[in-house]
């Protein structure tokens, strides 16, 4: 299902200007364990990294095949790279997330954090980067998402991070597809407001080097100063400006959220709360439809 342009261009318009939020279902290796503790699974339950993953994928297969996550609330859902070679019911995960459910698929390709540095955690190294996009694109994947985290207001590291960010998102942008670049600042960290004005003004800069076409998304904290990212929608080469929800509960995160002119939701652990491998079929989308629903309505 490789990507033709006619339907790339589609998909940056529904990103860009549809209502809905993007569902972030791209726990990692490092992440899986604590995600299905929460989901009813134990450790002791499966044996081995495979097991593991079969586990996860049968819980994000289960999600994505909700009578609730459709496009009319889900703009888009980041997989993890093992999900995107995947298959639900023999197709491939995002032909199904694209063509059975309307909504777009994006990739998570950053490999984890470097050590603190400066009050940061840079990315880790991506190796076969090329090869990875590439790969993405003929999956008919749209973007990718690029994490690492602010732990405090250092501007040197700040500096470090927006640069690193802008430069993998320069190579996404080069292999065609839309990047996702998501500098977090820790939600718990005693100076997080002057770190998100160091933030939004490095940023800000970065963007004015963008040429024209070069197209990125920002995947930001929920701010302390309500508002505080809207200059940044409104850049020319922002497709849209989404949040995560950074450890916050779903009722807090929506609330917070709804203070935001112009973020939507992208958020994961608060799109799965209270979902268990326990419950019946009809118990699971009834929970799933309420998260969903609140982080649409907190998204509008």
């Amino acid at each position: 299902m490789a990507q033709d342009p006619e339907t790339f261009e589609k998909q940056v318009q529904q990103m860009a200007t549809g209502k809905g939020f993007i569902a972030a279902l791209d726990q990692s290796g490092g992440s899986t364990p604590k995600a299905l503790r929460l989901y009813g699974v134990e450790e002791d339950q499966y044996d081995g990294d495979e097991a593991m993953f079969a586990e996860i994928h049968a819980m994000r297969s289960r999600i994505i095949m909700a009578p609730d996550f459709t496009s009319e609330k889900v703009l888009g859902a980041i997989l993890f790279e093992r999900t995107m070679r995947g298959e639900i019911d023999g197709k491939p995960v995002p032909a199904v997330l694209w063509e059975d459910r309307g909504i777009i698929p994006f990739l998570k390709i950053d490999k984890g954090l470097e050590e603190k540095e400066n009050g940061v955690q840079l990315m880790k190294p991506i190796p076969g980067l090329a090869e990875l996009l590439q790969d993405a694109r003929n999956f008919g994947i749209f973007g990718t998402k690029e994490r690492s985290v602010i732990h405090e207001a250092n501007e040197a590291g700040i500096t470090a991070i927006v640069g690193q960010q802008f430069a993998l998102g320069r190579s996404v942008v080069d292999a065609g597809l839309i990047p996702i670049l998501e500098p977090e600042i820790d939600i718990h960290s005693p100076t997080k407001a002057e770190a998100e004005a160091i933030l939004k003004d490095k940023i800000a800069a970065q963007l004015d080097l963008l040429g024209e076409g070069e197209r990125v998304m920002l995947k930001l904290t929920i701010p302390t100063e309500d508002g505080l990212y809207d200059s940044l929608a409104d850049h020319p080469n922002v497709v849209r400006v989404v949040a995560l929800s950074g450890g916050y509960s779903t009722d807090e995160a929506c609330e917070r959220l709804a203070r935001q002119p112009k973020m939507i939701a992208s958020f994961s652990r608060a799109l799965a709360e209270g979902l268990t491998k326990q419950m019946s079929d009809s118990e699971f989308n009834a929970a799933l439809g309420s998260n969903i629903d609140k982080i649409y309505q907190a998204s509008l």
